[in-house]
């Protein structure tokens, strides 16, 4: 029983940092319609910024933070400026094209800069743990942290999305970029500063999953965005809750499959269970169908 539980506690925990990386997905691909596959190697670049920043640097674990987001965030809007900006009127395959090539961009300039060695992330979240039922059952500072990150995250972009002025034009432009325009949107700032939020999130969201494991996310960096572009597909991608359900659902599948089966097969498990899913509801666990027309 203990073990379940401490597998449902990891799972959970993993699964929060999974869900706060398909946050960035899922406002991109709602807003923008597009699928920003760079998005995982801005999580590196987070982490290792952090990393920088206290090994090298030698400031507190906090100002690492606050440097990698901010690090992040301009990142983000750089990014969408220079490569997505200029295709706004592409094809979808010429703006995939694009983000994949972003993306090598981003792993081959960090090996260039941080080299592909193995390297020690001190967590910025302490290493202390909490025993309970007589210390059969250990939960890490760094879990409850990471949960509670996510739901703090998840809470003010819900509220940020439905009541400020910024988040109000974001859903417009996600129903409908042309109509927003003619109502005085500016769609490009808008979709800028969706980048920009979900690069910010891609940092916490690297700092945490190094906090966890305390090592930093190889250099390729391309493995945790590709699990949480899965989460957001499983969840229902464009949806906020959606991003929620598919990132804890994920987190636990793999952690349970690593314990009770092998880890070997997590992937393989993982995949799986998205294609059924998706063979049995298209839009997602929370996504909503919407017919379009032709």
């Amino acid at each position: 029983m203990m073990t379940f539980l401490t597998n449902l506690v990891s799972g959970i925990s993993l699964g929060s940092v999974y869900a706060i990386i398909a946050l960035g997905y899922t406002m991109v691909y709602g807003i923008a319609k597009m699928l920003n596959f760079a998005h995982g190697d801005v999580i590196m670049v987070g982490a290792y910024i952090s990393f920088c920043t206290t090994s090298y640097l030698a400031l507190p674990a906090w100002v690492s933070v606050i440097f990698a987001i901010v690090v992040c965030t301009a990142l983000g809007v750089v990014i969408e400026g220079l490569a997505y900006k200029p295709l706004r009127q592409a094809g979808s395959l010429a703006v995939l094209i694009t983000a994949i090539g972003v993306s090598y961009f981003l792993q081959n300039a960090a090996q260039l800069i941080w080299t592909s060695n193995t390297k020690v992330f001190t967590s910025v979240v302490g290493s202390g743990s909490i025993k309970l039922f007589n210390g059969q059952l250990t939960i890490t500072v760094a879990a409850l942290v990471t949960v509670a990150a996510c739901i703090i995250i998840m809470v003010a972009l819900t509220l940020f999305t439905t009541t400020t002025k910024m988040g109000k034009a974001m859903r417009a432009c996600s129903e409908d970029k042309g109509a927003a325009q003619l109502m005085g949107i500016n769609v490009n700032r808008t979709i800028s500063m969706t980048f920009a939020i979900g690069s910010a999130l891609a940092a916490i969201a690297g700092v945490l999953l190094c906090s966890s494991y305390n090592t930093l996310i190889p250099t390729t960096g391309a493995m945790p965005g590709i699990k949480a572009f899965t989460a957001a597909v499983f969840g229902g991608i464009g949806s906020i809750p959606g991003a929620l359900l598919g990132g804890i659902l994920l987190g636990i599948i793999e952690v349970f499959t690593n314990s009770y089966l092998s880890s070997e097969l997590s992937l393989a498990i993982v995949f799986g269970v998205l294609i059924v899913v998706l063979l049995v509801r298209p839009s997602g666990l929370l996504g909503k169908y919407v017919p379009e027309k032709v």
